[in-house]
C-alpha cells in the first residue's frame, strides 16, 4: 500500500509508540488522526506536528464502543475515509494474581482486548466499502511468554495475537489485512533509568540479548512495514531485541 494520501487512525497516539507511528505516517504522506484518553497531551502532540502534514486529535476511551465508533466516524467526517487503524492504546497491571481484583482485571481486558474488537468492528465496515485497508494491533512480548504478576496483561495480549489471526482470515477476501506488532520493553516515561532506578532498569536491559531497551520509532518502523506490505496478514511481528528467542 502506498501510504501517500491514506488516512490513518492511531489510538494511544499522544505519546510513546503511538506518537512515533503518527510521525512515521506523516513522513510517508498519510493523513493522521491521533486518538487518546489524554486530551491535553493529544492536543499538544497534534499541534506540534501540524507543520508535518494533515493531523487531527480526538479524545477516545477505547474501552467504550460508543467512543471508538465516534473516533472512526470523526476520521471519516474529517478526511473522507479510513484506510489504516493502529489499535495501540493499552494499560498494564502488575500485581500478585491472588490480590488482583475483578475490577482491575476487567479494566485491563477492556482497554487491551475489547478495544481491538471495537476498533476492528467499526473500521472494517468502512474498509469493506472502500476496497480494503489494514489494521495493526499492538500486542506485546507478554502475549507470547508469561511473566509473574502480569496475569491480566498476559491474558489480554495473548488474546490480541489470536484475534489478529482470526480477523485476518475472515477479512482477507475483502482486501483487509490484519497484523500485530509485539514490542519488547520500550523506552518511555515509565520505562527509564529515572523512573525505575538503575538496578531495576538494568534487570530489564539484561532480559534483551541485544543489550538495550527498544525505542518507540523502532516499533513504528514495524508498523509502517505492516501498513505497506500487501502480502503480509495474520502475523505478529516481534520487535523485542531477542527477548522471546531465549
Amino acid at each position: 500500500m502506498d501510504l501517500a494520501g491514506k488516512v490513518a487512525v492511531v489510538t494511544g497516539g499522544a505519546s510513546g509508540i503511538g506518537l512515533a507511528a503518527a510521525k512515521a505516517y506523516l513522513a510517508k504522506g498519510a493523513k493522521v488522526v491521533i486518538a487518546d484518553f489524554n486530551e491535553e497531551g493529544g492536543k499538544q502532540a497534534a499541534e506540534s506536528l501540524k507543520n508535518d502534514g494533515d493531523i487531527l486529535f480526538i479524545k477516545v476511551d477505547v474501552a467504550s464502543e460508543d467512543s471508538v465508533k465516534s473516533m472512526i466516524d470523526f476520521a471519516i467526517e474529517q478526511f473522507g475515509t479510513i484506510d489504516l487503524l493502529v489499535s495501540n492504546a493499552g494499560i498494564g497491571a502488575l500485581t500478585e494474581t491472588h490480590e488482583l481484583s475483578y475490577e482491575d482485571y476487567h479494566k485491563v481486558i477492556a482497554v487491551n482486548q475489547d478495544s481491538i474488537f471495537f476498533g476492528a468492528k467499526h473500521a472494517i465496515r468502512h474498509m469493506m466499502n472502500n476496497g480494503g485497508g489494514a489494521i495493526i494491533n499492538t500486542s506485546s512480548i507478554l502475549g507470547s511468554v508469561g511473566e509473574g504478576a502480569a496475569f491480566a496483561y498476559n491474558a489480554s495480549k495473548g488474546a490480541v495475537n489470536l484475534m489478529t489471526k482470526s480477523l485476518a482470515l475472515q477479512y482477507a477476501k475483502h482486501n483487509i489485512r490484519v497484523n500485530a506488532v509485539a514490542p519488547g520493553y520500550v523506552e518511555s516515561g515509565m520505562v527509564s533509568r529515572e523512573a525505575l532506578g538503575e538496578e531495576f532498569y538494568g534487570q530489564l536491559v539484561s532480559k534483551h540479548p541485544i543489550g538495550r531497551i527498544g525505542k518507540a520509532d523502532e516499533i513504528a518502523h514495524a508498523i509502517i512495514f505492516l501498513s505497506e506490505n500487501d502480502f503480509t496478514t495474520g502475523t505478529t511481528i516481534l520487535v523485542d531485541g531477542g527477548y522471546t528467542a531465549q
